[in-house]
């Protein structure tokens, strides 16, 4: 039998990235951002990927501002052999870029279907691919999947989402098997609907799709389920991902953090 490993208190481990390189898709807006901003508080130096320009070079300066570190790397995810080499040397992966189209399965684009496959399950295979080398040498690395609700409950009218996020916790949990000997831990993030652009801009399909008013979505669609009747804020979910970083979670793997306001309760 082994001797049990001791870890300091919790109060002694705040989290330090200090030497590590962090990888943050979909790092413009939203949950990325705040995921972009809290590792590079911690001391990581932050490849912040994205295709929106502006919004890359806003979050660069809102790291400076407190002290942090962030790199823009501009970057279409549908780009898979970019994608791949662009997590090359990273310590601390992160993949959240995500997109959404609301429509019934019969008026679904199958070009849409495919683009949502490819940015948010087959992109973060090509990124972990691309970072687990480095990690394996060096035994210690940090995959966070930020997945959703939807990769264990579904909705209707959102085919591509809901098989994209169930796609990647099956991707996360195999990376946790595969990763566990060399030190790495690999997880997914399930928030319910958090306050994003990505969201915001669901309301309007919602409320085609349900056949209500916008005003009424958010209560009687979005939250419907939920306990907690209030939208997350990404804040909130980025500091679901540092725990995930941080020494206090070095035996959580393969495992799904539920951030759902009580959703899956049900």
């Amino acid at each position: 039998m082994t001797a049990p490993r001791t870890l300091p208190a919790p109060h002694d481990t705040p989290l330090d990235l200090g030497g590590r390189t962090a990888l943050v898709t979909g790092a413009a807006g939203g949950i990325g951002h705040a995921c972009a901003l809290r590792l590079a508080a911690a001391g990581a130096k932050v490849r912040a990927v994205d295709r929106d320009a502006a919004g890359l070079e806003a979050l660069a300066a809102a790291a400076a501002d407190l002290g942090g570190a962030v790199e823009p790397h501009l970057l279409d995810l549908t780009d898979l052999d970019a994608a791949e080499s662009a997590a090359a040397g990273t310590d601390v992966l992160v993949n959240n870029a995500g997109l959404q189209l609301v429509r019934p399965i019969e008026e679904f684009p199958p070009d849409v279907f495919h683009t949502v496959l490819t940015v948010m399950l087959e992109a973060p295979f090509r990124l972990i691919r691309g970072a687990l080398p480095h990690m394996y040498g060096q035994g210690w690395g940090r995959v966070v999947n930020i997945s959703s609700v939807h990769g264990l409950r579904a909705s209707a009218y959102k085919s591509a989402y809901v098989a994209a996020k169930h796609g990647l916790e099956g991707l996360s949990k195999t990376t946790a098997l595969e990763g566990a000997a060399h030190g790495v831990t690999s997880n997914c993030v399930n928030p319910g609907y958090v306050r994003t652009a990505l969201v915001e801009k669901q309301i309007a399909d919602q409320a085609r799709a349900h056949d209500i008013p916008e005003e009424r979505v958010v209560s009687e669609v979005l939250l419907q389920d939920s306990a907690v009747k209030r939208l997350i804020e990404p804040e909130e979910v980025a500091q679901a991902v540092a725990y995930l970083c941080g020494p206090q979670a070095s035996f959580v793997t393969g495992a799904s953090l539920v951030m759902d306001g009580g959703w899956t309760a049900h």
